[in-house]
């Protein structure tokens, strides 16, 4: 029997939510009347509903403080694929009446009544593959390769790029969004690396943007002053969803594990993604997915970096000239002339 609606639970970051959608679409191959709502926290906002499988995004904050429906109904199902004690408690609250959580979670012994055996962390799948695994309650047990799930966020639905944003791409250069941090998310290359990429890249082939967040505006700014050449700042001020959409209208970024590269392969641009080779924070688990996906990590089984963070060898080992190559070889194919 097909459920009238259902509840994808990832109140976390941009990149675990962009990993995350392919769900939504699964859902709607199987039980196409369904409605899916994505809950979250309400800066993913944006993200969400820029994706044609979901229905509704739910705040967190209103699914602890109001009385929940979907499409005026009330949740039939929640999944939770991101375990959260207080999300599984209130679900219950509720009663809703099918709770899909993991057996490795204590709490979800007490608050779910479907049960799914599943080990992220001792797991050889893809975050979105493990992600799938917990529909299996519902009946949906086939498994989806990530090639497959490449094809699946339905990122359609975007905002119209203000013409503020969209005056700074320039179409006669292949345009670069360079997001050298990660708010602490992931292992990140070393800003002398960062410098060295812009610098060596040429300025008449390439358009540059440096992207990040307000807090992170003096790290970008030491960049932007050890820099050669011309760049410009954006998303400090720049809402989710324009960013978005100033993504899909640039030709590639480069950046770390986090949100915005994941956002970068699913919208379809070439995204560079910078990986350790520690488990469980390596490309096998983190990768992003996309057809113009290209990531760089150093070839070692590495434990090395375990416990030193903000030091790690591996990630300072991936040379700026690897990048700068295959800029140059994508940058080749793009139909542009050059003033």
């Amino acid at each position: 029997m097909q459920p009238a609606n259902i509840i994808l639970t990832r109140n976390d970051g941009i990149g675990d939510m962009v990993l995350t959608l392919p769900m939504a679409a699964v859902i709607k191959q199987h039980f196409p009347q369904i409605k899916v709502a994505i809950l979250g926290k309400a800066y993913t906002k944006a993200l969400v509903l820029a994706c044609s499988f979901v229905d509704e995004f739910i705040d967190e904050n209103d699914f602890f403080a109001k009385d929940v429906r979907i499409n005026n109904q009330k949740p039939a199902v929640i999944v939770h694929v991101r375990t959260n004690k207080q999300v599984a408690k209130r679900a219950k609250q509720l009663n809703i009446p099918i709770r899909i959580g993991t057996s490795s979670r204590w709490y979800h012994w007490f608050t779910c009544n479907k049960l799914v055996a599943l080990s992220r962390k001792k797991s050889a799948l893809h975050e979105a593959q493990l992600n799938i695994k917990l529909l299996a309650p519902l009946g949906i047990k086939k498994s989806y390769s990530t090639e497959a799930l490449q094809h699946l966020f339905g990122l359609n639905c975007l905002e119209k790029l203000e013409e503020i944003f969209t005056k700074t791409i320039d179409t006669n250069r292949f345009n670069v969004i360079i997001h050298p941090k990660s708010q602490g998310s992931s292992r990140e290359w070393p800003i002398t690396h960062f410098i060295e990429l812009i610098n060596i890249l040429d300025e008449k082939r390439y358009n540059i943007f440096l992207s990040g967040v307000e807090k992170e505006r003096p790290y970008i700014q030491q960049i932007i002053d050890k820099v050669n050449k011309p760049v410009q700042t954006i998303t400090v001020n720049m809402p989710l969803g324009q960013f978005i959409s100033f993504i899909k209208s640039c030709d590639a970024i480069v950046a770390n594990a986090t949100g915005p590269i994941h956002m970068g392969a699913a919208l379809g641009i070439h995204a560079l993604g910078l990986y350790p080779p520690l488990k469980p924070i390596h490309p096998g688990r983190w990768a992003p997915l996309g057809k113009n996906v290209h990531v760089f990590v150093l070839d070692k089984n590495c434990t090395d970096c375990s416990n030193t963070k903000n030091a790690c060898s591996c990630m300072n080992a991936i040379a700026p000239q690897s990048l700068k190559a295959l800029l140059d070889d994508v940058a080749s194919k793009k139909t542009i002339s050059y003033n």
